[in-house]
């Protein structure tokens, strides 16, 4: 199954789909109101790191995917699919600020490591289409682990050099 066609599976069927964008700030509402002023505290950061990380996954998928199906596949916002590019996002913003209204990011165990992920994704994101205007081609006959192995080599040079960059 190509990601096209789990695409066009989700649209056909979106049950699964709207019940867990739609639970899990749900879930950080109740979160909200249960645990006010106590999410610092031993239960609730842990419930609002899994929260966080259960949808800033699918969110940043969804922003990595419009990029670059805007800008490399030069697709129409009109041919947006609901349920796999929009949906994500707004559910990720809204549990966001839903768990920003009881407690700081920081306070969130493991909340860094995912903005260093989306600064890696960024990152690479600018590389490829500053690659891509600069209409540069090269011919390789390089077998593909190897082109994989030279990928995740740059991200590990990205991730060292913004560490480094950013470091205190």
């Amino acid at each position: 199954m190509t990601l096209g066609e789990c695409f066009e599976a989700i649209g056909k069927n979106p049950n699964w789909v709207l019940f867990y964008f739609i639970a899990v700030p749900l879930v950080a509402f109740l979160a909200w109101i249960f645990g006010k002023n106590e999410g610092t505290k031993e239960p609730w950061n842990y419930l609002y790191a899994m929260l966080v990380y259960l949808i800033c996954i699918p969110g940043i998928f969804a922003i990595t995917l419009n990029i670059y199906l805007f800008l490399f596949e030069r697709q129409s916002v009109f041919d947006a699919n609901i349920f796999t590019q929009i949906l994500p996002i707004i559910s990720m913003f809204i549990t966001l600020f839903l768990i920003r209204r009881n407690v700081c990011f920081e306070d969130i165990p493991g909340f860094g490591k995912l903005s260093g992920l989306v600064l890696i994704i960024a990152s690479l994101m600018g590389l490829m289409w500053f690659l891509e205007k600069t209409r540069i081609f090269i011919f390789s006959f390089l077998p593909a682990q190897w082109i994989l192995i030279i990928f995740v080599a740059a991200i590990v040079f990205i991730a060292v050099g913004w560490k480094r960059m950013f470091s205190k």
